[in-house]
């Protein structure tokens, strides 16, 4: 396998059907599917310009095109929700899941563009453009973050971006309705075992819906909160409980925005559009999935 390709054979082919196919009518010769995607992983995982694809990838505009108009219909979400409920069905998928998010710098080639400042993100339709593009200022400059929903394994379920100011536990319930694994029948599965996250999560409004639906909170309690209660007496409700053991486990969201940032691209952005960096970070949770679906169907593992 040669630098210009990531993608083995079994992982392919699982996604080979789901991506655009030639329509059969005369015109332009219709580009390698396999080709233009592993030109888009190539400029994610260097982080180079688009201009400066290899020409093994053919021209850049054509890798361009097919990564915008992807990103723009839902390709790579389709695709994920597929490799996901088959994962599911395998048995592959540990339900109890972690939230977090993680900051990257806006470089200047993704800010030059008219912003409305103060508007808000799409949290209901990730494919809509948000008017301030999913980047803002915080204490590191113009930024961006990405929040989401991983199982057990460390493997992206949900993922959605905001400006980098945004905070962590407004986005929580956006990232639960979001959260849906399709089964072979049946509706599809939204309701988690157990959810972990930090402190940033520990709100009576993320308590009270994973209470409601019964999924476990693994969540500690900051102490201006556990301060809070107790001066309240008996009005401050029971002391919050925490399975100290399990939070441990939190990490592995941790050690997942560690593989994402190995990808320069997504490390730092350089998309004007957020529908377009979010398909590139959706884009890494496909060959995550991709490559353990293709390990656990080899043939070492059907013997």
């Amino acid at each position: 396998m040669s630098r210009f390709q990531v993608l083995s054979d079994a992982q392919w082919s699982l996604i080979e059907e789901m991506l655009p196919r030639p329509t059969g009518r005369k015109g332009r010769p219709f580009a390698d599917a396999r080709l233009m995607v592993e030109g888009i992983v190539y400029r994610y995982r260097t982080g180079i310009a688009w201009r400066d694809l290899p020409e093994v990838f053919g021209p850049w505009q054509t890798v361009w095109t097919w990564h915008h108009r992807m990103a723009t219909d839902g390709t790579w979400d389709l695709v994920l929700g597929k490799l996901t409920a088959a994962a599911d069905a395998a048995g592959l998928v540990d339900w109890s899941l972690s939230v977090d998010s993680t900051i990257a710098r806006a470089h200047q080639h993704a800010t030059n563009t008219t912003r409305t400042t103060g508007a808000g993100s799409n949290y209901t339709n990730p494919r809509v453009e948000p008017p301030d593009h999913g980047i803002g200022r915080s204490r590191g400059g113009l930024s961006t973050k990405i929040h989401q929903l991983v199982d057990g394994a460390g493997l992206p379920l949900v993922t959605l971006i905001t400006p980098g100011q945004a905070g962590d536990s407004p986005m929580f319930l956006p990232l639960m309705a979001q959260l849906r694994v399709g089964r072979d029948t049946g509706r599809p599965r939204t309701r988690p075992d157990a959810v972990r996250g930090d402190k940033a999560y520990s709100s009576r409004a993320i308590r009270a819906h994973l209470r409601s639906r019964g999924i476990k909170a693994v969540i500690p309690e900051p102490d201006d909160q556990k301060g809070h209660r107790k001066r309240r007496g008996s009005r401050g409700g029971r002391p919050v409980g925490l399975d100290a053991v399990d939070y441990r486990n939190r990490n592995v969201i941790e050690r997942n925005y560690c593989t994402i940032k190995q990808w320069r691209g997504l490390a730092t952005r350089y998309d004007k559009h957020a529908i377009v960096y979010r398909a590139a970070v959706v884009l890494n949770a496909v060959l995550a999935w991709s490559r353990l679906l293709a390990e656990h169907v080899s043939p070492s593992n059907a013997n």
